[in-house]
């Protein structure tokens, strides 16, 4: 069962869709938050893990990102890593105010860039008492090195120069600058990186294609991503457990094992074979894998 909420996040409205399972009817139940990818928004691969989540008996909170979708905050389309995580704690904190709710047993989900955002969050947010991620990505480091690493410093420093510059520009009266997030046409996509092209496929078809996710962020938001690292303090989430998933054939899949290195045990990086990152969005060839996966880890550590 889906219902239409808000909850506040820095004083901004934010919206959800809530997920409860179907049988339910009494009695509080373990939950999950689930943070959407860069650019998504809740009724894309955030909602459908969410529902998911909630046929395997656990509560489910998707949420579009302040700024973004149907919440509030101008700019529209900033992409704020600080305040990903403040929405990530406020939605945790809007779960502790629900009947249906166990409040000492609420775990998060991040998928791709929000792979990144909740073990950011959680590292500070004790109140998540298990994370996982999918197709898990540090977009700070991206903007810094490029994806795959090796790009030239020179790169994010003239980014920062233009970031300033838009500043200025809208301070004076102009519209807030906005870049397009994947490739738009097939054509674009053309000699760009698996991650872009598969991108351009599930967010700019009927595959995923929503009016509240129009492929456009900020363009100054790299002046807050640039400066944040998603997985420096990951360590600071054990006792609690993290699992990591990632496809083998995922261009990004360097950046969950780099993460996996560096926090504490209990942690564990499970793999999809055969998959790459944007085929964990949707693909039914793996969507139930890690769908059993998840309510197996969500469950032996939040009770089922």
């Amino acid at each position: 069962m889906k219902s239409n909420v808000t909850f506040l996040s820095n004083g901004l409205k934010v919206a959800g869709h809530l997920y409860l399972p179907d049988e339910h009817t009494r009695g509080r139940r373990p939950a999950v938050v689930v943070s959407h990818p860069f650019g998504g928004v809740k009724e894309q691969t955030a909602g459908l893990y969410a529902e998911r989540l909630a046929a395997e008996g656990f509560v489910a909170l998707a949420f579009d990102a302040s700024y973004q979708g149907e919440s509030e905050g101008e700019p529209r389309f900033l992409e704020n890593p600080f305040a990903r995580a403040e929405d990530i704690k406020s939605a945790v904190t809007f779960l502790t105010t629900r009947a249906e709710v166990d409040t000492e047993r609420i775990g998060a989900l991040g998928i791709c860039a929000s792979g990144g955002y909740v073990p950011y969050a959680a590292q500070t947010e004790h109140r998540i008492r298990a994370v996982a991620t999918v197709s898990g990505a540090d977009m700070g480091a991206l903007f810094r090195e490029g994806l795959g690493g090796g790009q030239s410093e020179d790169v994010i420093r003239q980014m920062l120069d233009q970031a300033g510059k838009d500043r200025t520009a809208e301070a004076g009266g102009a519209e807030p600058r906005l870049e397009r997030v994947v490739p738009e046409t097939e054509a674009d996509a053309q000699g760009w990186p698996t991650l872009y092209q598969e991108g351009r496929d599930y967010y700019r078809t009927p595959r995923a294609q929503h009016p509240n996710s129009p492929n456009r962020y900020l363009a100054r938001s790299v002046d807050q991503i640039a400066q944040y690292s998603s997985y420096d303090l990951v360590h600071l989430i054990a006792p609690r457990p993290l699992l990591m998933i990632a496809g083998t054939e995922a261009d990004t899949a360097y950046f969950s094992r780099r993460a996996i290195e560096k926090a504490n045990e209990p942690k564990e990086l499970f793999w999809i074979d055969g998959a790459t990152h944007i085929d964990l969005y949707d693909h039914e060839d793996h969507v139930p894998t890690v769908v059993a996966k998840l309510a197996s880890f969500f469950g032996e550590h939040l009770g089922a």
